[in-house]
């Protein structure tokens, strides 16, 4: 069997050293037995842990180093498969980064015109969510928090970004209608189902299930102060500096911590499908759009435009 040829170089993005990257071209490692080659139609920006490894701020983290390629949100056309990669030629997939390029460290390595995965990392997903398919990553990451657990979702969401509104989106669906808290008036806009308000209008000291997103590592005792009694803070967001609270608060209320880590196949495979329904929407998330040329600008404009909620780098035209 003769398998489709395809070029062994990628044009990437290349983050040097904090503050300094740029578009270039990088060698691809050669695919092996059940690997796929995906060219990459979208990216996405992560204004999380892409803005830590961006401002040089990232804790200690498995892979950590520069250079790197960064990206854990892209969608592209699968172009060759090895033998025993189940996918088809042509099939439109989500990619959680890769890990592809020679020395170049990968992480997260999905900021690249062109990927070499294992078939297991690239998902089939509808062709019809095209550019959106970039947000099932924070879909995902939303999902896992609470698991969809319908009897557990959050009563109040710390932060209006892209992340907070998925998590009261998925909310919505399990029948709840949950407050969210977010300062930046410009970011009030757009709830679905849901409150938004600013916190210091909000009286309600009494909320059994609170949901951090905001990556704020000030506001713990502010939160606790909002707890009901056995209440529970979920932190959903990332933190690059020490947490701290005041024990005594939390004493008296017997608060409960948990940290929501990093989402499973699973969560990833359970959004596709409430995406693809329908039930869950992904409009009014992409707010702006580049091409990988202008990276520096984009990755700025991602990080410090607070008009921005989510960046896309569109690759057709870069191979």
């Amino acid at each position: 069997m003769i398998l489709p040829r395809f070029e062994d170089t990628s044009q990437a993005i290349v983050l040097q050293k904090p503050h300094q990257l740029a578009l270039s071209q990088v060698a691809l490692t050669a695919p092996v037995e059940g690997d796929v080659v995906v060219d990459i139609l979208y990216s996405g920006i992560s204004t999380g842990t892409e803005k830590l490894l961006w401002s040089g701020r990232m804790p200690d983290f498995p892979g950590m180093g520069y250079p790197l390629i960064p990206g854990y949100e892209s969608v592209g056309v699968v172009v060759h498969k090895e033998r025993g990669a189940a996918h088809e030629l042509g099939d439109f997939v989500f990619v959680p980064g890769a890990k592809c390029f020679g020395d170049l460290r990968g992480l997260f390595g999905g900021a690249a015109s062109r990927v070499v995965v294992p078939a297991d990392r690239a998902l089939p997903i509808a062709e019809s969510l095209g550019e959106r398919g970039v947000l099932l990553a924070l879909a995902a990451t939303a999902h896992h928090a609470y698991h969809a657990d319908s009897a557990a979702q959050p009563d109040l969401i710390i932060g209006h970004g892209v992340l907070g509104r998925l998590i009261a989106r998925l909310a919505v669906i399990a029948g709840h209608s949950p407050v969210v808290w977010e300062t930046n008036p410009m970011r009030r806009e757009g709830a679905l189902g849901y409150r938004v308000i600013d916190p210091a209008d909000d009286t309600c000291r009494s909320y059994q299930r609170i949901c951090d997103v905001s990556g704020d590592p000030t506001l713990l005792d502010t939160l606790v102060m909002r707890l009901a009694a056995g209440g529970e803070i979920v932190l959903a967001g990332f933190y690059d500096e020490s947490l701290s609270f005041s024990f005594p608060p939390a004493f008296m209320r017997e608060a409960r911590f948990r940290v929501a880590a990093q989402w499973q196949p699973q969560d990833l495979v359970a959004v596709r499908c409430l995406a693809e329904s329908g039930a869950l929407s992904l409009d009014g998330l992409i707010t702006h759009r580049s091409t990988p040329k202008q990276a520096d600008s984009a990755y700025r404009t991602a990080f410090q435009n607070p008009d921005c909620l989510k960046m896309v780098l569109d690759w057709r035209d870069c191979r």
